[in-house]
């Protein structure tokens, strides 16, 4: 549950931050290898990126590498959380009496990180090289050519449904919680609920007694059931609106 948690966890903040990404990886590859002065500034400043990036090559682009981004920080955060997260609930951090010890943590967390970031390095690779992708007008860096899928494939009407699946769990699984809760706990004579008075009151108990992760009980469960049904109506939505489109003509 520790490698599940933590990487849905990263995929989550992934779906915000990643235009940050399309942006950092365009900076740092500006003027590579160039001495300062002799080359063309197409982005002068974060913002300035943003712009540019959005106006040349649509709006679209500041999530370019999404898929293999999500899949990184599922892979890399899942491992490394999610291997420290067992050496701590097995005990291998503290001492025989019972303290953390600090060495052990940092030997444990360095490993962990060492493992993530090995096996996520292909794909980190393939994220660089799509974000990295642009305009011939602000191109900068090597440009691969790659192309996952080819256009109007239903692989990324599929790609986009798990994305979304993701996004949907992760938002909707606090209220799926408390509506479990509501409807399961005790009533009195008259109907009226013995522990809740009511959703907000049940999402501020839980909060306040079992913690953030205290919400997102049954999470795994809710994704594996969730996922697929929202990953097959958006694909059938999308492969019924491209059959009607094409012999509506």
């Amino acid at each position: 549950m520790d490698f599940l948690m933590s990487g849905l966890a990263a995929c989550g903040a992934c779906l915000f931050t990643n235009p940050l990404e399309v942006v950092k990886t365009r900076m740092q590859l500006q003027g590579e290898l160039q001495a300062p002065g002799t080359y063309q500034r197409h982005y002068r400043n974060v913002f300035h990126a943003f712009i540019t990036i959005g106006k040349v090559d649509g709006l679209a682009a500041l999530q370019k590498g999404l898929a293999p981004a999500l899949l990184y920080q599922f892979l890399m955060n899942g491992i490394r959380l999610g291997t420290y997260g067992l050496a701590e609930a097995g005990g291998y951090l503290h001492t025989a009496e019972g303290t953390l010890s600090q060495p052990r943590s940092a030997a444990t967390g360095a490993l962990a990180g060492v493992m993530g970031a090995y096996l996520g390095s292909p794909i980190y690779m393939v994220k660089t090289h799509l974000q990295a992708q642009a305009a011939s007008e602000i191109a900068v860096g090597h440009q691969y050519k790659h192309q996952i899928f080819p256009p109007q494939s239903w692989k990324v009407a599929l790609v986009a449904a798990m994305v979304s699946g993701i996004a949907v769990v992760l938002a909707m699984t606090p209220f799926d919680v408390v509506s479990t809760r509501l409807y399961n706990q005790p009533t009195d004579a008259q109907g009226k609920g013995l522990m809740y008075r009511g959703m907000l009151d049940a999402l501020l108990q839980t909060a306040r007694t079992e913690g953030v992760f205290g919400m997102y009980k049954g999470i795994g469960a809710s994704y594996f059931r969730l996922g697929p049904h929202t990953i097959l109506s958006l694909f059938f939505w999308d492969r019924l609106r491209t059959l009607y489109y094409t012999y509506a003509k």
